[in-house]
């Protein structure tokens, strides 16, 4: 699905990483560990085509993954380690925005994350566990082959995580795969680990 062959990426005149290969398979999960700086974010917005590479390249099934840039950013979700909501929207409203762009059942994705009671509520007014918990809906609005995600359970108590762990699992059974960036254990098993 999913290669990188010797990226490398800067930041300035300073090499963040370089030389870094790797294959993510359909229902494969990559944990990105690594010290703050060690160019964890840097890597998934390099995937996820925000950023380009400095040197190597990205294949997806053999073929450059970023030759059609639009068609590569609709095969992926990047959740970012920020939760990219509209405060003064509420659940709902900020979850059908991505549905038009993407299609899905709101209802369902807010229901999967735990949200329903809250959807119309605004943002403004959710605890940032709720928050991350509704930037996580995304994930479950319309199934893409890869999620990309950066530090998924910052914010999130037990019961949260564990409902995150339903996510990925109902993914990854789909033949999607997951890259995570974490500091902190994720219900991915299986997972395989690059250190940066």
């Amino acid at each position: 699905m999913l290669e990188a062959r010797d990226l490398a990426c800067w930041r300035g005149d300073r090499a963040i990483f370089a030389g870094l290969s790797f294959t993510l398979e359909a229902g494969g999960a990559l944990l990105l560990l690594g010290a703050n700086g060690a160019g964890k974010s840097s890597l998934l917005r390099l995937l996820a085509g925000l950023i380009p590479a400095a040197e190597g390249q990205l294949l997806w099934d053999g073929q450059d993954a970023l030759a059609d840039r639009v068609g590569h950013a609709a095969r992926l979700r990047y959740l970012s380690h920020q939760d990219a909501l509209k405060p003064s929207l509420s659940a709902v409203e900020n979850l059908r925005f991505y549905a038009r762009l993407w299609g899905g059942d709101v209802a369902a994705a807010l229901a999967a994350v735990g949200l329903a009671e809250l959807a119309d509520l605004p943002a403004r007014v959710l605890s940032s566990g709720q928050k991350r918990r509704l930037a996580l809906a995304r994930l479950a609005l319309a199934p893409v082959p890869l999620w990309l995600l950066d530090e998924p359970t910052v914010g999130l108590d037990a019961a949260s995580v564990a409902r995150l762990g339903g996510l990925l699992a109902t993914h990854r059974a789909a033949g999607g795969a997951v890259l995570a960036a974490t500091h902190l254990p994720l219900p991915l098993p299986g997972a395989r680990e690059l250190a940066l």
